[in-house]
């Protein structure tokens, strides 16, 4: 029987593991973009519902920024694993 790779065994791990500290820094860079930016450039607060997620609102641009570190955070965090794997196993890429 095969040994799972480290990225098949971990997928869940990846995905929650990547999301949370990528949406971690992703608040942070958020919240000093939007100190930075102010609220000149938003029309809306954005802060009830589904406006939360729009990125023209105020809070929906900072909520994207978080969403996008986590989706990074979680490819590289994919990535880190599947290259950990190669060179745990021998194989050359």
């Amino acid at each position: 029987m095969r040994k799972k790779s480290i990225p098949a065994s971990s997928f869940w791990i990846i995905i929650i593991a990547g999301f949370v500290t990528g949406m971690g820094n992703g608040s942070v860079f958020g919240a000093a973009l939007m100190c930075w930016v102010g609220r000149a450039g938003f029309e809306d607060w954005g802060g009830l519902g589904a406006g939360s997620y729009i990125p023209t609102t105020f809070n929906g641009f900072m909520t994207f920024w978080m969403l996008v570190f986590g989706f990074v955070f979680t490819l590289m965090l994919a990535l880190a694993l599947k290259r950990h794997d190669a060179l745990e196993n021998g194989v050359r890429n």
